[in-house]
This record gives structure tokens, C-alpha cells and sequence, in this order.
């Protein structure tokens, strides 16, 4: 896409899509062209199927990922189901013959995005690639071996994928609540191909159910999420109680009375 110099620094509404690449780090410098190589053709891929012209959307290379900006007149809704669907085919095909599959986080938001001669930048920006790089997408996609991961803003999954559509279930969306940069907010993920993911429902404003990866609360264990040991993990709470390795001497009561009798036995 081509932007003129009246048009510098304008905001205008637009899709905007964060790809990341699982695990880059992990690649030797002499793999990560060829995994740069295999974004690309998924993605580029997936515009075809989908009937989007490569040059009709703003492409930026991430070193191990890409930012994409969509402009309004390409429907949302097909980005979010025909090419989301071609691009899961598309990678899932491909990780069959690949020595390292290649495992993808997508994000995705609509808002105001400013163009310049260096790329695009804006709040929409931010929270797409906070939700691509958040700690539930990262989990998901470890935690299910699988190729792809899709998160959506709150307001995109409220005016675009809840009403459903061609290729878009929203029934096959789970909510969590993430800590990013700019705040707490809620997300919507989705493991194409397959169902709502398990996450806990999000909780009241201020109480924060999962942690984005550099946050404060990044290292700690998430409700139900394995510890470092393969076991289960849990933060216990008001009515839970949670003992590991523990040796009790004499009797103990575990919980809360209820009631006034207080008898012994």
C-alpha cells in the first residue's frame, strides 16, 4: 500500500494483524531464513485463497513475525474466516513435511492506525502485538502442540464474531483477561479447527486471571496450569486449600465452620 504525503499521519480504521512465530529463538541462524521463508508463503498463501491482493493491505517484516494493517473497504469477516481458514490449511499441510512445524500466534484489532514512511504505528498497533505476544496465546500453543493460535480484541469478537458468519464460530472462542503495557484488558482465543480452548472465565475488572509475558505477574503459575515439575498448579483461594508434600503430626481442621454448634464429639 501506498500512502501520499496527505495523507501522513492521518489515522483511519483499520484491521490490524500481529504474526509471531513460536519458539524463534530456538532456531539456528541457518534455519531462521527458511522459517521466515515458510511465514511468508503461508501468509501470502492464505491472501490468495482468500481473494485478498497482496498489494491491497500494508505489510511490515518482524525479523520473526510480520504486522499487517488491512484497510476498510477488504471486509473484516473475511479475514477473520476465509483467511484465517486458508491459513491454518495452509500451515498444518506444510508442518507434515517439516522437520521443526512451524507454530504461529495471530492477533487481531480494528482501530485507528497512522501511516508513515516507515510503517504504521498507533494504539491499535500496540494491542495487537500485545495480545499475539501475550502469555495465553504463548501457553495455548505450547500446551496444545498446535499449529496456529488466534486471539481478538474484546471489541472485535463483540462486533464481528459473535454474530458468526461464513467460516467464523464463535462458539469455538474462549474469553481470559490479560495484563498488557497500556492495562488489563479481555481477549478471545481460538485454536482454529478445533474447540474452545479451556481458560478460566475472565474475572471482575482489576483482578487479573493470566499474565502477559514480561509483566510482573509473568512467572507465576496460572489456575490449573502445570508447575515446572509437570504437576498441577493452583492458587488457592477462599473455599480451596492446597497441600504438597505435607506431613501432619496430630489432627488438624481444614476449611470454614458453618453454623453456631460447637459440640465436640
Amino acid at each position: 500500500m501506498e500512502h501520499d504525503a496527505l495523507d501522513a499521519g492521518e489515522a483511519r480504521y483499520e484491521l490490524v494483524i500481529s504474526v509471531d512465530a513460536r519458539g524463534s529463538g530456538q532456531y539456528s541462524d541457518a534455519e531462521k531464513p527458511l522459517m521466515r521463508r515458510q511465514i511468508y508463503e503461508v501468509l501470502e498463501t492464505a491472501f490468495a485463497q482468500a481473494g485478498v491482493g497482496r498489494n491491497a493491505v500494508h505489510l511490515e517484516d518482524r525479523g520473526d513475525g510480520v504486522l499487517i494493517s488491512v484497510p476498510g473497504r477488504i471486509a473484516v469477516a473475511r479475514l477473520l474466516g476465509l483467511w484465517m481458514t486458508e491459513l491454518h490449511e495452509k500451515l498444518r499441510l506444510d508442518n507434515r513435511r517439516e522437520r521443526r512445524p512451524l507454530g504461529l500466534r495471530v492477533a487481531m484489532h480494528v482501530g485507528p492506525v497512522r501511516h508513515d514512511s516507515e510503517g504504521i504505528c498507533g494504539d491499535a498497533v500496540n494491542l495487537a502485538c500485545g495480545l499475539a505476544d501475550s502469555s495465553v496465546a504463548r501457553h495455548l500453543l505450547e500446551r496444545e502442540q498446535a499449529d496456529l493460535v488466534l486471539a481478538v480484541s474484546e471489541s472485535l469478537y463483540r462486533e464481528v464474531v459473535a454474530p458468526g458468519g461464513k467460516f467464523i464460530d464463535p462458539d469455538r472462542f474462549a474469553p481470559a483477561r490479560i495484563t498488557l503495557k497500556g492495562g488489563e484488558v479481555t481477549a478471545w482465543f481460538q485454536l482454529p479447527g478445533r474447540p474452545a480452548p479451556a481458560l478460566g472465565q475472565p474475572t471482575a475488572p482489576g483482578i487479573s486471571t493470566t499474565a502477559a509475558s514480561g509483566s510482573p505477574a509473568a512467572d507465576e503459575e496460572e489456575d490449573g496450569y502445570e508447575d515446572g515439575d509437570g504437576d498441577a498448579a493452583y492458587r488457592a483461594g477462599r473455599d480451596m486449600n492446597v497441600f504438597r508434600d505435607t506431613t501432619f503430626e496430630r489432627s488438624v481442621h481444614i476449611g470454614h465452620n458453618i453454623g453456631t454448634d460447637r459440640r465436640k464429639d
